[in-house]
């Protein structure tokens, strides 16, 4: 495709979208990649210049287990999530709320974006309760799972984010959250950027990952599923074709749509211009996912 012919392409999808909220979550396996995030913050900021406001959320999970491999702190996971000991959440502190964010600030400043590193203690952003002891299907079968200071989202107060997109800037959110009394909490990225999206009304919620989107075959790059509707993907996760940190991914995708969010989007961060493609083309690059015509 020449220059003019993907212009042309573009151009109905940036009158659509001028000044509509997009909120990207970035997952720590991009991050991991100083190649893969300097190549998603340029096309973050190519929206952002084209009249796109952008919210983005950042994971850290690899940045964590690093972290508490060389701190020698047990962080073990259950069905992809993490269980979080006092420890453990120091470790989530200083990987989420300090080195992996401020990395993270310093490649989108570097390729010319407003940013503002906030967290979900910031100005009451998100306000958690302690999850409780669940019930969940592993791999050994069911198990009790107490997930220790891991934080669920009762409520999402989006102040401050309108007042720094108010102001030109674009907000990038680390995962922490706390009660009203100030008890702090690690909580899942994807969940935390779903509650955002919703409360925000966010037109378009992107999950930047590693793999190219959702695979029929987990196994299979190339048995990418480009559309789903969102009964669609509950079946996948019910006849158990999707498991471990998709799984979380999936339920977020699901809170998203149900708070009123247009359609959720998985798209690998590896490949060339994903981001862009995904939202300037018919064809798009990852997974996109929207509520049943019938819901």
């Amino acid at each position: 495709m020449n220059g003019m012919t993907a212009l042309r392409t573009a151009a109905p999808y940036v009158g659509k979208f001028r000044d509509k909220i997009f909120v990207v979550k970035l997952g720590g396996e991009v991050l991991d990649s100083a190649g893969a995030t300097r190549s998603v913050g340029e096309q973050i900021a190519l929206m952002w210049h084209l009249g796109i406001r952008v919210v983005l959320v950042h994971g850290g999970g690899t940045a964590v287990d690093g972290l508490a491999e060389r701190l020698n702190v047990e962080t073990p996971k259950v069905a992809g999530r993490r269980v979080t000991t006092p420890e453990g959440l120091e470790v989530v502190k200083m990987a989420l709320g300090g080195v992996a964010h401020l990395d993270f600030l310093s490649v989108l400043r570097e390729v010319g974006l407003p940013v503002v590193g906030i967290s979900g203690l910031d100005a009451g952003l998100i306000e958690a309760s302690q999850r409780p002891p669940m019930t969940l299907e592993t791999e050994d079968g069911l198990q009790t799972v107490d997930f220790g200071l891991v934080g669920d989202v009762e409520r999402v107060d989006p102040a401050l984010i309108y007042h720094l997109l108010a102001g030109g800037y674009v907000p990038v959110i680390a995962p922490l959250t706390a009660t009203a009394s100030g008890q702090l909490f690690n909580t899942n990225a994807d969940t935390v950027a779903a509650h955002v999206a919703g409360a925000i009304d966010a037109e378009k919620l992107m999950f930047v990952m590693r793999v190219p989107g959702l695979l029929r075959d987990a196994h299979q790059p190339n048995s990418l599923i480009p559309f789903l509707w969102e009964s669609e993907a509950e079946e996948m996760v019910a006849s158990g074709a999707v498991s471990g940190g998709m799984r979380p991914k999936l339920a977020a995708v699901k809170n998203a749509l149900a708070a009123g969010v247009k359609s959720v989007h998985l798209v690998g961060g590896y490949a060339p211009d994903s981001l862009l493609i995904e939202v300037f083309t018919n064809e798009g690059a990852g997974t996109m996912i929207r509520r049943d015509e019938t819901a």
